[in-house]
């Protein structure tokens, strides 16, 4: 049967990425939206990276794109965005590459940041990687709701979908539910806990990068997604 799958900010964490795609037996027949933030902070954004290319060559995937994308985009096209971009983790991402460099990324990695979706919408529920403004429809959300806006409070959306989204840490490493919005961030860099999770169900999945897993429903229950 096919599923509708999402995994939230991975941040460079590709042991806690590749355990999760086994731990949910990540096939084919799914489809697998990425809610950004794959690089930064983290020890391996290149392998990430090169682990999400090699998964679009069998499977479906919908990448999303992230602030933390978006720092490294505007750092290659201006050098007053660099030091802005070090600072939010890109250090540790070019270290991951062996370079002090931008100009030392593969320029299939380029392409890949740059072919990330802004949103991606289904019948019951939409995907973004931070928030949205309530009022205004997806393809008319600003950047800042988009990219950079925490989870504070979640009002219903005007199309009367259930947001799903990462960016905003949630504590203890488990996602949480809002009853509008349900947010997938398990953060990482501080719990080593990565989320996957089935929007129509509310079952998640959970893999460490130790190589720990754990499984868990949502709650309350995503009966009304059905």
């Amino acid at each position: 049967m096919p599923r509708l799958l999402a995994i939230g900010d991975v941040h460079g964490h590709s042991k806690a990425l590749e355990h999760l795609i086994r731990f949910a037996r990540i096939g084919p027949e799914d489809t697998l939206i990425m809610l950004g933030d794959y690089i930064n902070r983290g020890p391996d954004s290149r392998g990430v990276i090169e682990r999400l290319l090699k998964f679009t060559e069998e499977n479906n995937l919908i990448p999303l794109l992230g602030n933390h994308e978006i720092t490294m985009l505007q750092a290659r096209q201006s050098k007053s965005d660099v030091e802005f971009f070090l600072d939010c983790g890109g250090r540790e991402t070019l270290a991951s590459y062996g370079t002090t460099s931008l100009d030392d990324i593969p320029e299939a990695h380029w392409n890949f940041f740059s072919s990330c979706s802004r949103f991606h919408e289904e019948q019951k529920v939409f995907f973004v990687h931070a928030n949205v403004d309530p009022s205004l429809p997806l393809e008319h959300q600003p950047d800042h709701e988009l990219f950079w806006r925490h989870l504070e409070f979640a009002p219903w959306h005007v199309s009367g979908k259930v947001m799903i989204c990462g960016h905003t840490p949630q504590p203890g490493g488990l996602p949480v539910h809002f009853g509008t919005a349900i947010c997938i961030d398990s953060d990482v860099n501080r719990t080593g806990w990565l989320t996957c999770l089935e929007p129509k169900t509310g079952r998640y999945w959970q893999a460490h990068d130790s190589g720990q897993t754990r499984m868990g429903l949502l709650e309350p229950p995503d009966d009304f997604l059905d």
